[in-house]
């Protein structure tokens, strides 16, 4: 069914023929266009009509439509708004989808078109609104819920710990954090705030940003404190009517006939319900579908729409979403509401391929998006094992158990393997359990000793115990059960641990009773109660649980200011474990002595919200619609959908064991397919960490390379891009690794010791590091003058694919070959030794004349670098350093040489003399361990 343009309302002649958006107000129940400049101003007292064109690649275009409604807007006035955009959908062909927003509850797809955010004002057509402009400037305070930033009183009561305010005052713009809200999210309200300077003070405005909890902490916080008559502690949050959102609920389906919706009775939803003769309305709680059979009229499809309306009034569920979909082109959310719905060969909406973010990762429990909003509190979990069983427990040492004295048995080192026997209680017998337990540094000998063990533990029982693996930081609730008060220190007590840090040289931290220690306490009770070491640095401080500090006999217990008081009690009993019959000193948060911040290094910012576990294993996913770089945040984990390739980027601040997961998370997407896009499962898979994102992925975005730089969390990047007037501010430029798009490009990864033999090569410019000087100063006068120095920042915009050859200029040829005429007859002069090997070539040639071409200059570079690469085989004179016979080299030499690194004298050796008396080439020495290095040396010092 469609419309005639001709019988089509004069306002929207012409719409929807090119990309972009279009918007109408309806103004004496008809559609007015509104000015491009206006595009995202909305009026409380008003309804309007908004068109969303999208052109895909191939030039077909794609409408989506909604109608939006005022708080303040008219029964009547709303109503020509949904019809309305009913004829412009059947004028554009009937294949829109049309979505119903609410004011205060848009939809995300909606509020991407306006970034970051839409603040509607007072007033509207009906009522003669003002300008803002004309207005004397006024106080407002906003709370920004998700993505939704609504005006609320300017009154203290409006304030919560829950959500993110923002104070937009003549001078300045104070924005406030509550303390349970998210670091993403006060991040995302950052971008509210730099709208309101730029839109209402003209860019040029301070911005504050106040922690909830931190009371008259400085200036700033008393300034803010003041608009609200000083401060005052905040009352419980109270559940307001705007805050109240629609549930989601079993879906029921409703046949439109006469102006009503009637039930349609069936045990399963499927398409065959549908008839392309009718409406049908869908109704899922949060969502309401209007399905629109192809053949229907334009009447019935407006009746449709009324029925709709006319239901949610009756059930007091006005900020429903309602969305309107046509028969061939319906939504996956509505699809999904069917227990099957058959392929179909019709052109699907997204035809064009555009990648898609799809993917915030939301693991209950899981750390993976950063510092989650503190949830109320649950009942604990019931446990589905009896705690008053016996308990043995052994640490595996080399090959073999030691059996742990009971008062040790819930002692573990990080650095160790256990194995843990629970006998216990059963419904009608006695139960066994026989685990083992991996500390996260524990070697991989022992591990698989633990596991030996265990078996024939479990085999001597005639397999009568059930047997169970357990990895340190995925303990279940049933582990810490059984130990009731569970500590894990750092280090290790076993051998192959001591043996592992001794052959790797890595320093041995394990915990000792006289050295600083950090331990965090956490835990449900004194049944069920932990204390984790950690590393001994404010950082590691949370606000949301209480800390053990000791160094020696100074022993401080810091309550996090979230914490209760039996949280407290929980630190104050590990602490008679800890350190038995000790005194401590209480430390309160925003309180703490000049000693206690010494002991940790000194003061630094630290998280405030509870770390999360890792007990949902299950993938979901959340589509972010109309992307953007600003989208990535550092805390999470997101999914660029390309149909044909799948990106998981991972923020830099993810948990470590999450990152490990990144090729499950991806192949779960493809899985599931989410999107219904009939995603191969053999597509190709990429995995990008924030600041190493390729092309490959980059051209998708508007990218700046400069926000990949930035340091601190989204909220601290933000704040500083915010105060900074727009510009990312960068802690220190990162170096990185040169980039070459004309070719295959190699790293290779050596031990520190060794001296660095990096090379790289681009058709613009030949650069040799770690050669002789007198090879480098030839080389540098080759390079392009424009050319980035390695030791630089990259530039912020760089060519794809660079040009296979360089340009040359005017005078450039004449100039090289001077410079190289000038170097190399210093080497005719006074050749310190031959060039090439005799092996690849006998005594170095002439240098080349002055007048030769840049082609030959060229390929005497290249067979320089050719030279310089063979002569690294032989020894490393090339550093720039003097070679002194043995003889002279020796301590006990008659004649020692001076101004030498006494500590390398190898070092001054030449290839061959290093290689007769060590009986190995330098490089090969270099790679070995301090410790051998130690040892050849003394061995041929003693033979020699």
């Amino acid at each position: 069914m469609a419309v005639s343009m001709r019988d089509l309302d004069p306002a929207f002649q012409g719409a929807g023929q090119k990309a972009g958006i279009e918007i109408w107000r309806i103004e004496s129940f008809l559609p007015v266009p509104v000015d491009k400049s206006a595009h995202g101003k909305f009026f409380t007292g008003d309804s309007y009509v908004i068109l969303k064109t999208t052109a895909s690649k191939s030039g077909a275009l794609r409408h989506d439509l909604h109608y939006w409604l005022g708080k303040d807007t008219s029964q009547d006035e709303a109503g020509a708004a949904a019809i309305k955009t009913v004829e412009l959908d059947a004028a554009l062909g009937g294949r829109a989808v049309q979505y119903r927003e609410v004011q205060g509850h848009e939809t995300e797809k909606f509020l991407s078109y306006f970034k970051p955010c839409i603040i509607p004002q007072e007033g509207g057509v009906a009522s003669g609104f003002k300008h803002p402009e004309a207005e004397e400037f006024k106080t407002h305070l906003y709370v920004c819920r998700g993505k939704h930033v609504v005006h609320v009183p300017f009154a203290r009561s409006s304030l919560s710990h829950d959500d993110i305010f923002i104070l937009d005052t003549q001078s300045k713009i104070f924005q406030f954090n509550g303390s349970n809200s998210s670091i993403q999210e006060r991040a995302k309200a950052l971008e509210v705030v730099q709208h309101i300077k730029d839109t209402y003070h003209h860019g040029s405005c301070e911005v504050a940003a106040i922690e909830d909890g931190k009371l008259m902490a400085d200036a700033e916080t008393g300034e803010f404190w003041g608009f609200f008559g000083g401060f005052a502690p905040l009352p419980r949050k109270t559940a307001h009517q705007e805050d109240k959102t629609a549930e989601a609920l079993p879906a029921k389906l409703f046949r439109v006939e006469k102006d009503q919706a009637e039930p349609e009775e069936a045990d399963q939803l499927t398409r065959d319900l549908l008839d392309t003769n009718k409406c049908y309305i869908l109704d899922c709680g949060a969502e309401v579908f209007v399905w629109l059979g192809r053949s229907t009229s334009l009447d019935e499809r407006k009746t449709a729409s009324r029925a709709a309306e006319d239901m949610l009034q009756s059930l007091d569920r006005t900020r429903s979403h309602v969305v309107r979909v046509i028969e061939g082109f319906e939504t996956v959310s509505f699809r999904a509401n069917f227990g099957s719905w058959p392929e179909t060969s019709q052109v699907a909406v997204s035809e064009d391929g555009r990648g898609k973010v799809a993917a915030l990762l939301k693991r209950q429990g899981l750390n993976v998006k950063g510092l989650l909003k503190s949830a109320p509190a649950k009942e604990a979990p019931q446990l589905y094992i009896d705690c008053t069983g016996s308990l043995q427990v052994w640490r595996v040492s080399g090959n073999e158990k030691q059996l742990l004295p009971a008062s040790d048995q819930s002692k573990f080192y990080s650095g160790d393997c256990y194995i843990f026997y629970y006998s216990y209680p059963g419904e009608d017998k006695e139960e066994y359990l026989i685990g083992t337990w991996f500390g996260k540094q524990s070697v991989e000998e022992e591990r698989s000793s633990a596991e030996s063990l265990a078996g024939k533990m479990v085999e001597a029982m005639k397999f009568l115990p059930s047997q169970v693996r357990i990895y340190e930081g995925s303990e279940p609730m049933e582990f810490f059960a059984i130990f009731q008060s569970f500590i894990l220190f750092k280090g290790g007590l076993s051998d192959g641990y001591k043996n592992y840090i001794s052959e790797k040289e890595i320093p041995d931290n394990t915990y000792s009773e006289d050295g600083v220690a950090l331990f965090r306490v956490q835990g449900s009770g004194p049944d069920n109660m932990q204390a984790i070491q950690v590393e001994p640095v404010s950082s590691s401080l949370n606000s949301s649980y209480c800390f053990i500090l000791h160094s020696g006999e100074t022993i401080f217990m810091w309550f996090g200011s979230l914490t209760t008081p039996e949280e407290q009690e929980l630190a104050e009993r590990q602490l008679d474990i800890i350190k038995p019959n000790s005194q401590c000193r209480p430390q309160k948060e925003g309180a703490e002595s000049e000693q206690f911040w010494d002991l940790l290094g000194g003061k630094t910012e630290y998280s405030s919200q509870k770390i999360g576990r890792d007990a949902e294993k299950d993938l979901k996913v959340k589509e972010i619609f109309n992307f953007a770089q600003d989208d990535l945040m550092t805390e999470d984990v997101f999914i660029l959908d390309c149909h044909r390739d799948i990106f998981v980027w991972f923020g830099q601040q993810v948990d470590a064991k999450i990152k490990k997961q990144a090729l499950s998370i991806g192949e779960k997407f493809l899985e599931r397919d989410f999107l219904m896009e009939k995603l191969s499962g053999e597509a190709p898979l990429y995995v990008v960490m924030e600041g190493s994102e390729p092309p490959l992925f980059t051209r998708f975005f508007t990218w700046d390379f400069a926000k990949c730089a930035m340091h601190g969390n989204s909220f601290q990047r933000k704040l500083a891009i915010v105060k900074n007037g727009g510009t990312p501010v960068l802690d220190k430029p990162k170096r990185r690794a040169p980039v070459s798009f004309g070719g295959r490009s190699s790293v290779l990864s050596a031990d520190k010791s060794q001296r660095s033999r990096s090379t790289s090569f681009s058709p613009d410019r030949v650069r040799v590091r770690g050669r002789s000087p007198a090879f480098n100063a030839l080389a540098a006068k080759f390079e392009n003058p424009n050319a980035r120095n390695l030791s630089t920042p990259p530039p912020m915009i760089r060519k794809l694919y660079p040009k296979s050859g360089a340009e040359s200029e005017n005078g450039k040829p004449a100039q090289k070959a001077a410079a190289i005429a000038a170097l190399t007859s210093t080497f005719e002069q006074a050749p310190r030794e031959p060039i090439l090997p005799r092996s690849l070539g006998g005594a170095s040639k002439p240098a080349p004349e002055p007048n030769h071409s840049e082609e030959s200059m060229s390929s005497r570079i290249e067979a320089l670098t050719i030279q310089e690469d063979a002569k690294e085989d032989e020894a490393d004179d090339d550093e720039g350093l003097p070679t002194y016979p043995y003889e002279r080299l020796v301590t006990s030499s008659a004649d020692p040489v001076t101004d030498i690194d006494v500590t390398k004298r190898e070092t001054y050796l030449s290839g061959l003399e290093f290689k007769e008396k060590f009986g190995m080439a330098k490089d090969a020495f270099c790679k070995l361990p301090k410790w051998k290095q130690n040892k050849h040396k003394t061995c041929y010092a003693t033979t020699g």
